[in-house]
């Protein structure tokens, strides 16, 4: 995993310690999970899975499926 480095102001630093301490989770876990949020909030895709759901549902070529041979029908009975 590519390792990053971030700045916080030293109070927050200091909270984020205590609740980790205090939940017994470490200091990367509580930033995944803040990211994940972050993410969320945003409504940004955090993996693969999610980012391909999305794009699926965004797609502005997808039309309304409509079950198959109704199309077929309305044709014939125009026809006649």
């Amino acid at each position: 995993m590519p390792a990053k480095r971030i700045v916080l102001d030293g109070v927050v630093m200091q909270a984020v310690e205590l609740l980790g301490r205090d939940l017994g989770r470490d200091f990367g876990e509580l930033g995944d999970e803040a990211f994940r949020d972050l993410l969320k909030k945003h409504r940004r895709p955090v993996g693969l899975r999610e980012a391909l759901h999305q794009s699926l549902h965004q797609s502005p070529n997808r039309s309304p499926a409509s079950p198959p041979g109704v199309g077929a029908r309305q044709k014939r009975r125009r026809a006649t």
